[in-house]
């Protein structure tokens, strides 16, 4: 039998469960307590969770049923790096019926960092289940088409009402300044697929920036978000969209980040801000995984 495996970051399911999700995050490391009440409040703020694990599931569900549609006995599973239900339980749980396993991390991008650390999940657990089997994996899929054109769409959706000349602002989670020196794709993959989608849309006018570093001492890629959002504010812009292609879920990095942080920074200046729809669990999305499987020849 062959089996798909869709993974995401994950996310705490209480805010009862938020240490134990940050302390995994950490590879064991406990947080500080200010640490953990920080993370609790920015929680609270967009509704005690992230819907993350629920949009994954039905992106799980819509998958399995558009491929039981087809004829296809392929079983769609989902499992996450830091929370419930984990990628070595999922793994070693799928080993027990499946002969092939295509693992496919739901992040666009590729940097050894992020979806290397999914990989090497994958990889340890299929060594340590009750049957090991055969490994193929979508590292990365940032030029699919279906992708690229949901991307304008979302844009197009988004524009409506948005006086012209808006800034078009493209955005993605930041990471390490280190990897770059190690030849990681991830920043180049992020300015080919803003590039496509601009292409997409006949604009030659866009930028690009990060979002969500994370609170460590070393320098992390930049901009950040908010300051370049400042920075195009001090050039003359009065009206912003960000297409947050690094994510396909509404999560804590959409939620909190940009409809929170980034829309606040936009009500102080009275300017008009919008971020595009979530890729979520669309049919649209659907279809770009299926032909994930299919360019794999997994089907």
């Amino acid at each position: 039998m062959k089996a798909v495996l869709l993974m995401a970051y994950g996310t705490p399911k209480t805010l009862g469960d938020v240490e134990a999700y940050y302390t995994h995050i950490r590879g064991g490391r406990k947080p500080t307590t200010a640490e953990v009440d920080g993370l609790v409040e920015r929680y609270k703020v967009i509704g005690g969770t992230s819907p993350l694990i629920e949009i994954t599931e039905r992106l799980r569900a819509g998958l399995q049923e558009k491929l039981r549609r087809e004829g296809s006995d392929t079983k769609v599973l989902a499992a996450m790096k830091h929370s419930p239900p984990f990628i070595s339980e999922v793994v070693a749980s799928a080993s027990r019926e499946a002969d092939e396993l295509l693992a496919i991390t739901l992040a666009p991008h590729y940097s050894g960092m992020s979806v290397g650390s999914y990989v090497k999940a994958v990889e340890d657990a299929n060594a340590s289940a009750p049957r090991k089997m055969r490994l193929d994996f979508v590292r990365s899929w940032h030029t699919n088409p279906i992708f690229i054109r949901a991307w304008a769409d979302r844009v197009r959706r988004a524009e409506a009402g948005l006086p012209p000349g808006y800034a078009l602002i493209f955005s993605a989670h930041s990471l390490p300044e280190r990897i770059l020196a190690a030849g990681d794709p991830y920043k180049s993959q992020l300015l080919e697929t803003s590039g496509l989608v601009a292409q997409e849309l006949g604009r030659k006018d866009w930028t690009f920036s990060f979002q969500s570093a994370g609170h460590t001492s070393e320098p992390w890629m930049g901009p950040d978000i908010l300051d370049h959002l400042e920075a195009l504010y001090e050039q003359g812009h009065r009206a912003f969209l960000v297409a947050h292609i690094g994510f396909v879920s509404d999560h804590l990095e959409v939620l909190y980040d940009l409809d929170v942080e980034a829309r606040a920074w936009a009500d102080k200046r009275n300017v008009a801000f919008r971020r595009c729809e979530s890729l979520n669990d669309t049919e649209e999305f659907v279809s770009c995984l299926r032909s994930l499987i299919v360019d794999r020849g997994f089907l």
